[in-house]
């Protein structure tokens, strides 16, 4: 992913409002993160654990999500569970049900669009092997880096299109 500014970020969602857009929280590390690393931006308000953001390249163009866990209430998976982007198993909450309003028409109504998502959004990292996570140590994926990350790219392209309908 290329650098990105808070302005192009904030111009990118498709699932709020403007004026939501404007006020939401950017990361305070935005000009440190590993743009080359990163399939997607995504990170969690620090002021309101229950949501979530994820920005990325889809059809040529940058497309923003929020999203909203019921976290507080569940504390996510206390066993062993895997994110539906990267397939990474966590384990202690590191995996959430994420739900996102979809754009439109069909977000006005309350239509949401599902996905069990690692709780902090680094599934590029984990891709990579830049961050590691719990797992049973019995079970290794033999797939080769490049094949992980295309199937990262694959899912996060089949939820941004369900979010945008």
């Amino acid at each position: 992913m290329e650098p990105v500014t808070e302005a192009v970020i904030r111009s990118s969602f498709v699932n709020c409002s403007r004026g939501e857009a404007q006020r939401l929280p950017m990361p305070k590390d935005l000009a440190d993160r590993p743009w080359g690393d990163l399939d997607f931006l995504g990170w969690t308000d620090p002021g309101a654990p229950d949501r979530g953001y994820l920005v990325a390249e889809h059809d040529g163009k940058l497309v923003g999500v929020t999203l909203k866990t019921s976290r507080g209430k569940t504390r996510g998976f206390t066993a062993r569970a895997m994110c539906s982007l990267c397939l990474t198993p966590r384990t202690g909450g590191g995996v959430v049900l994420m739900a996102a309003r979809r754009s439109g028409a069909a977000g006005r109504q309350g239509n949401t669009v599902g996905q069990y998502l690692c709780a902090d959004l680094s599934c590029s990292l984990y891709v990579r092997g830049k961050k590691q996570s719990v797992s049973d140590p019995g079970i290794e994926e033999t797939l080769s880096a490049a094949a992980k990350i295309a199937r990262l790219e694959a899912n996060l392209a089949t939820f941004v299109e369900k979010v945008r309908g």
